[in-house]
């Protein structure tokens, strides 16, 4: 009975293990790493990939020999014979000896397409990376944004508390109490949306790591310093020439070129003879014969070998019809290729700019932070005197709120572009 407690308990600590474990907050690093194992599109890239891996499988069982057995079975039925019975059988097996190199660029082909497969997980992966960082600081702006609603509620109920005091002591109108009051539940409200925003974008985040209803999930908030926020944006051109090495699109495009010039070659192998060998043994018994069985089988042995040459002559312009596409594919990944490189730049030059313009705007902000925070404070000692009327409050309220969210938001878009230059030149996010 002790040991059966025993066992019980310990298996309880071990699902309360397990519970507390999965309950742990997610570090952005650890939501990457989940993300790059099991988002859906990341396993469709590599179920592709499988399939390319068969593909080439059979593409190689194509250059080896074919056989095949073959059985028929009859019985036949006369008045002066009445009814036999007859049986065949034969051993068949062919060989494609050439085909103007079809076969073996089959396979070249099928080799490249497969590691371009492989890289396209690379790219789903690398894709899911980015929409959980993006994700993950979407979180971390609307988690400080609702820090700031709460504290700004705070500072109104508190205000509005004041206000009715002054107004009970006929310092101040009911009409700028009402205003004071106004603003207060339009702050409950803005605050409301806030927590609202935060849940949505957990939300979101959640269901790019293909988590289910009831798993729980919280992320963990690190603490994002200046440091972080105005660190040394990389030079963009270094950027770019490290994107072009470590982004798997680029080299899977340019393989996308090397795989269309090698079906090039197919096509044009379909101009070319064809040379195949086919062989065969057959043998077959009858049931009106004067031997037995496996007599039979022997007597009526025989045997065949044959080489095949097709020439082709004239196949209604289907050969060259086939070179033609396939030289206009070549030139349409060679285009693919070119805008591929394009498109990197852009995203690295997007993000470039992005770095620069919000450091900019949050060295701007910080000290438009401080001169609105100095003002509303000087407003807010002056409304309490008499000598501001409630307009003159909220306006300079509004002007710090405003101040505050500028700086927030340059602040995020800044340690996000500045996490994705790193990513583009082959570094890791992290925070």
């Amino acid at each position: 009975m002790d040991k059966l407690r025993i066992l019980i308990v310990t298996l309880l600590f071990g699902v309360l293990g397990t519970a507390v474990r999965s309950a742990e907050p997610w570090t952005l690093r650890a939501c990457i790493d989940y993300a790059r194992e099991h988002n859906i599109q990341v396993q469709s890239a590599e179920v592709t990939n499988s399939s390319a891996g068969v593909n080439l499988l059979q593409a190689k069982a194509q250059q080896t020999p074919s056989l095949s057995f073959s059985t028929g079975q009859g019985i036949s039925h006369s008045s002066s014979e009445g009814a036999s019975y007859s049986g065949s059988y034969s051993l068949n097996a062919g060989l494609t000896i050439y085909q103007g190199r079809q076969l073996v660029n089959s396979v070249k082909k099928q080799e490249i397409q497969t590691r371009s497969t492989l890289l396209d997980v690379s790219v789903a992966r690398n894709d899911i990376e980015i929409a959980v960082t993006e994700a993950y600081l979407t979180i971390l702006y609307a988690h400080e944004n609702l820090k700031t609603m709460q504290q700004t509620v705070e500072a109104s109920r508190a205000q509005m508390e004041r206000t009715a005091a002054l107004r009970d002591a006929g310092s101040v109108s009911v009409s700028d109490y009402a205003q004071i009051e106004a603003q207060y539940w339009s702050d409950v409200y803005d605050c409301t949306v806030a927590e609202n925003t935060l849940e949505q974008a957990k939300l979101k985040l959640k269901q790019l790591l293909e988590l289910n209803l009831e798993d729980a999930f919280e992320v963990v908030f690190p603490e994002v310093e200046d440091s972080m926020v105005m660190a040394s944006i990389p030079d963009l051109a270094e950027v770019y020439a490290a994107s072009q090495e470590v982004m798997p699109q680029v080299e899977s495009s340019r393989l996308a070129i090397e795989a269309a010039e090698v079906n090039e070659k197919i096509a044009r192998g379909q101009k070319l003879p064809t040379i195949t060998l086919s062989a065969a043994v057959g043998t077959g018994n009858f049931s009106n014969g004067d031997y037995v069985f496996f007599n039979q089988l022997g007597t009526r042995l025989n045997e065949s070998a044959t080489v095949n040459i097709s020439v082709p002559i004239f196949n209604h312009r289907s050969a060259r019809s086939a070179i033609d596409q396939a030289e206009l594919e070549t030139r349409s990944s060679e285009l693919a290729y070119e805008q591929t490189l394009k498109d990197l730049l852009s995203e690295v030059e997007s993000l470039w700019q992005d770095a620069k313009s919000a450091q900019s705007r949050y060295e701007a902000a910080s000290g438009k932070l401080r001169s609105a925070d100095l003002s509303y404070r000087l407003v807010q000692e002056q409304f309490n005197s008499g000598m501001k009327n409630a307009v003159d409050l909220l306006t300079e309220k509004n002007n710090y709120l405003s101040a505050q969210q500028e700086l927030i938001q340059a602040k995020y878009q800044s340690v996000l572009s500045l996490q994705l230059l790193e990513f583009y030149r082959g570094g890791e996010i992290s925070l």
